[in-house]
């Protein structure tokens, strides 16, 4: 496996590791902090805290510099940022309407909506590998919701969580067109965009400020669970492309109901250790996959952050320069034949 698609694969791990803590602990704060409120301080917590780490990476001369957004990226910005104010507070309704475990179990269905929306609107190739990953994934929350049929039905809670998971299918794609941008700057962007937006809806639905504890512990878990999650989620992007991002990401919401378990004093079902088992297999699956084929890139300027050690990226520079860097260049049109995923520079049709 390459190097750039093994630390891809591994971000997208640690972006569901960080995710996963955020369904039971946002239903710990939800005791104490409105619906609307407790989405705003989420998003609020990510954008300030990836300012903060910005501030800290420019003082130790550590930043490498990205491609910038520009107005060309604004359609995909300002859906970015409806769907992120929308999905979350879905979300924290359902939570206060349903368990923690119940909620995270339904947030695989964002990996459904994902995939689907990826192949339908936005032509990303989806192979069988794949295929049989997703529907063992899907199988995975079927075995895990059928287990107490008395109990599992679409509840008002379950529809809400439900759409947050379609809306959050749309904003992955979206983020996906802008994944070849800073990273750190599309988190800033949701954070602070969709926190004060979010912030605005609570405040015209009378939803006060709760303790500054709280308030603190909400901020905190939206940097942790938001911020550098969506951070690492872009970074998976940009080498795997939105549906296989999101089948590694499918191991957030079994993180959730594993921890919904710990904390509100569950013990884990049989059903769930059989479901676990399945989500490995299609964890393998989606890891495994191996896709090459001869294929043409059509000529292509754009600008992202790049080194000179892959296939796509032998423009010379007057300075011999080597390093990871990021300046408009131009791909002429070249045929080859190599392992690839769904990238930046694969978006080609089978």
């Amino acid at each position: 496996m390459e190097p750039k698609k093994t630390s891809a694969i591994f971000f997208a791990v640690l972006a569901a590791l960080l995710f996963g803590i955020s369904s039971p602990v946002s239903k710990l704060l939800l005791a104490e902090i409105s619906p609307t409120m407790m989405a705003a301080l989420l998003y609020l917590g990510a954008g300030l805290g990836m300012c903060a780490v910005r501030l800290f990476s420019r003082t130790q001369g550590s930043e490498v510099k990205e491609a910038r957004i520009t107005q060309k990226d604004f359609p995909y910005v300002l859906a970015m940022i409806v769907l992120d104010i929308a999905a979350p507070v879905f979300l924290m309704v359902g939570l206060a309407l349903s368990s923690a475990a119940h909620a995270s179990l339904l947030g695989n269905f964002e990996i459904v909506a994902t995939s689907l929306i990826a192949l339908l609107i936005f032509k990303e190739s989806i192979g069988k590998r794949l295929w049989a990953a997703l529907a063992l994934i899907t199988l995975a929350s079927i075995i895990l919701s059928v287990e107490d049929l008395s109990n599992f039905t679409l509840s008002l809670g379950s529809i809400f969580v439900l759409l947050s998971c379609i809306c959050w299918g749309f904003e992955n794609n979206c983020t996906r067109k802008l994944s070849i941008k800073d990273p750190m700057d599309i988190v800033i962007i949701k954070g602070l965009g969709s926190g004060m937006g979010a912030l605005a809806l609570a405040l015209l639905l009378k939803e006060g400020f709760s303790s500054i504890g709280y308030s603190l512990c909400a901020l905190l878990l939206g940097f942790v669970a938001y911020g550098l999650s969506i951070f690492f989620y872009v970074r998976a992007q940009r080498e795997l492309g939105a549906a296989r991002t999101s089948a590694y990401y499918a191991l957030a919401p079994f993180i959730g109901v594993g921890l919904s378990f710990g904390i509100f004093r569950e013990i884990p079902t049989p059903s769930f250790l059989i479901a676990l088992g399945v989500m490995i297999a299609g964890a393998y699956l989606a890891s495994s996959e191996d896709h090459e084929h001869l294929h043409e890139h059509p000529a292509l300027t754009h600008e992202h952050r790049h080194s000179h050690k892959d296939h796509h990226h032998n423009h010379p520079h007057p300075d011999s320069f080597d390093g990871e860097h990021s300046h408009i260049h131009t791909h002429k049109p070249l045929a080859h034949c190599h392992h690839h995923t769904p990238d930046i520079h694969h978006g080609h049709i089978h």
